[in-house]
């Protein structure tokens, strides 16, 4: 398999770098939105994940169906059963997701735990787990123009977005997001601009012998 995972501080720009990196490669982008419209055509909710902009219809479409097969006891609509689906369930149907396109390969995977999902892979695999960063008021300043909000309310945005996350690779991997050991390659943003992160992130691939 030849794949990417991107992890990013919410407001470093990550997701942006993980489109540049995909478009240079000619890979896939599976970010939030992919994993919530596979979702979505499980029978859960659309709200019950995170929503991005990329995905491929193509590869949703053979996840879905692999998906429904191999596991269809987690397919069962929300509707059916009158219940919404529970925290653990979108987490194991999420996994399934990361599997799948890692096999399926030539994908960049944004998020939803994917570095510490695939980190028990061999070493020899084509594996690159990226960290995207910036500094804190940068990353304000981002999200200050991204939502045209002030910036005591960018500040606590981000201080909620990243906690949530530390906490998801806490409880269900036992790994801290922002220990630099659990990646290959950390790119600051704030320093390299959009491009040039993906620049490094393509080079570096591409040294590996990723296809």
């Amino acid at each position: 398999m030849a794949v990417i995972t991107v992890t990013r501080q919410y407001g470093s720009g990550g997701s942006l770098v993980a489109r540049r990196v995909a478009e240079r490669l000619g890979w896939t982008v599976i970010d939030n939105e992919f994993v919530g419209e596979v979702a979505r055509r499980a029978g859960l909710p659309s709200e019950t994940v995170a929503a991005s902009e990329e995905r491929s219809p193509s590869l949703i479409e053979r996840l879905g169906r692999t998906l429904s097969i191999s596991a269809p006891e987690m397919f069962v609509p929300a509707a059916a059963t009158g219940a919404e689906p529970d925290e653990d369930t979108v987490h194991r149907i999420t996994e399934r997701v990361i599997a799948e396109a890692a096999a399926h390969g030539r994908v960049v995977l944004v998020g939803r735990g994917a570095m510490a999902y695939l980190a028990t892979a061999p070493a020899s695999a084509d594996v690159l787990h990226v960290y995207v960063v910036a500094p804190r008021e940068v990353r304000i300043r981002t999200i200050v123009a991204r939502l045209g909000v002030a910036e005591h309310d960018a500040a606590r945005k981000i201080h909620e977005v990243d906690a949530v996350r530390e906490r998801f690779l806490e409880h269900y991997y036992a790994r801290r997001r922002d220990d630099a050991a659990n990646y290959h390659l950390v790119v600051n943003t704030a320093w390299l601009g959009y491009d040039g992160a993906a620049d490094i992130i393509v080079e570096t691939a591409r040294r590996r012998g990723m296809p």
